[in-house]
């Protein structure tokens, strides 16, 4: 919609623009930038140099990407409101995955690119992708998560995405260590967990409880995810599961 009002070389200008600052983000936590695809970014960690820290480093980038987009939209809406004309927000989805994959020159006989192939690379575009189901900005896999254990991460789901047989467990990034160690971060981490486990068990009464905790406490981003669930109980309790029903969920679109 954005490029639809835009000419070529104002549609260039807009992209790099926004693409400058994101790479300046992802390089300067350890990252490397693979491709362009349009208005997407593909990075890796770990590789060339070995990197202990990847997954934090990844994560730190991701949160670097929200703050600087932040900052962007700011500066756009400035420039629409003095040129007299609408606002349109951008917005960016992030999938973090963590796992074994091929790094190196990769292509054909004719061209061939420094690029990371593999089937967990392959997961972190599902993920990207299911930015857009769950309405959050960044949606992180769950070996990525076991080794930032000292973010604010709070469980989405258990999902089997496009293309996987393996239902994957992903998690939302909140922020890091500083939000991880609020008091109002604890108690919604905690109200969010049992909402999640009340789900699983079909305890349907107890799961909207706790959404009400939730959503009492949560911020914006998070209230469409305490919405699905909502809608998911009411169709789970007129279609109730099969007995050997284990709470995943079945993506339908990457």
């Amino acid at each position: 919609t954005i490029s639809e009002a835009l000419d070529p070389h104002g549609l260039t200008t807009f992209l790099n623009r926004y693409l400058t600052p994101m790479t300046d983000v992802i390089l300067s936590n350890s990252g490397t930038v693979d491709k362009y695809m349009a208005d997407g970014i593909m990075a890796f960690w770990n590789a060339p140099l070995a990197d202990p820290t990847h997954a934090e480093h990844a994560c730190r980038a991701a949160l670097g990407m929200r703050s600087a987009l932040v900052q962007l939209n700011d500066a756009w809406r400035a420039e629409a409101q003095a040129a007299g004309r609408p606002f349109r927000e951008v917005r960016a989805g992030i999938g973090l995955n963590t796992g074994h994959c091929i790094v190196g020159n990769l292509g054909s006989d004719q061209r061939f690119d420094y690029s990371v192939l593999g089937d967990d690379a392959n997961v972190a575009s599902r993920l990207e992708g299911q930015t857009k189901t769950y309405y959050v900005d960044i949606i992180v896999g769950e070996r990525t998560a076991d080794q930032v254990p000292d973010f604010a991460l709070l469980e989405l789901d258990l999902i089997q995405v496009v293309g996987k047989t393996k239902p994957v467990r992903i998690f939302f990034l909140l922020g890091d260590g500083s939000v991880a160690a609020t008091a109002a971060f604890s108690a919604l981490a905690a109200a969010h967990d049992s909402m999640i486990v009340a789900y699983r068990r079909r305890e349907w009464d107890e799961a909207l409880g706790q959404l009400d905790a939730c959503r009492s406490q949560a911020p914006e981003i998070l209230q469409h995810v305490y919405t699905l669930y909502e809608d998911r109980i009411r169709e789970l309790r007129i279609s109730p599961p099969p007995m050997e029903w284990n709470g995943v969920y079945e993506a339908l679109t990457k």
